[in-house]
């Protein structure tokens, strides 16, 4: 069983590289909606996170409100480690979790962990060795991500602030085993992501 990074910029176009890879016939799981689950109640993280930064990130319920979170941590680069420090941890434990029972029932082929800070962290790194093993990233130019974040209702200074904040291009490319590059039209890139999974079933 392949199991694949999937990363790139906000707004690059990877959940449309994940949706199509999904078409293709890969297992993808959202390491971003993992990270929704351990924050949720009873989840892995969240008493930890409770304990680390209090009442203030609470709801009305004792349970963690993520917008509460975001406030806090956003723009603040030592408190965001902190919440990583917690989150990632529970995050991986559960991949590891996830793939072991693909990997048992033996029916995915490729897995395909979709994840926005790859570059940044350490997540889909499992101490397992049932991690990735190759890294896809999916770019393109700030003039074509920036139009795409002001359709989902960020406003200009939000998605430029968005897309500072996370690694840059070069960064991820570091770390590729196949780069993406998403500049022309659905078609185009529909194509890329069948060259590379083409590439990768090939192995």
């Amino acid at each position: 069983m392949l199991v694949v990074g999937l990363t790139g910029g906000i707004g690059a176009g990877k959940s449309t590289a994940a949706t199509r890879l999904a078409e293709r016939g890969a297992t993808v799981i959202d390491v971003d909606a993992i990270g929704r689950q351990v924050l949720a109640p009873g989840g892995r993280a969240e008493q930890g996170v409770i304990d680390a930064f209090g009442s203030g990130v609470v709801d009305d319920h004792g349970h963690i409100d993520r917008a509460k979170v975001a406030a806090e941590v956003f723009g603040h680069p030592e408190r965001l480690a902190a919440l990583e420090a917690i989150s990632h941890p529970a995050i991986n434990a559960e991949l590891d979790i996830q793939l072991q029972e693909l990997a048992e029932r033996g029916e995915a082929r490729v897995v395909v962990l979709d994840m926005a800070v790859l570059t940044e962290s350490r997540l889909g790194q499992l101490e397992s060795g049932r991690g990735y093993t190759q890294v896809v990233v999916v770019e393109a130019p700030e003039d074509a991500r920036l139009p795409r974040l002001l359709e989902r209702g960020l406003t200009e200074e939000q998605a430029r602030a968005r897309m500072a904040s996370q690694a840059s291009d070069e960064q991820r490319r570091a770390l590729a085993d196949y780069v993406i590059v998403n500049d022309g039209t659905p078609d185009d890139l529909a194509d890329a992501v069948d060259q590379v999974w083409a590439e990768l079933t090939s192995e």
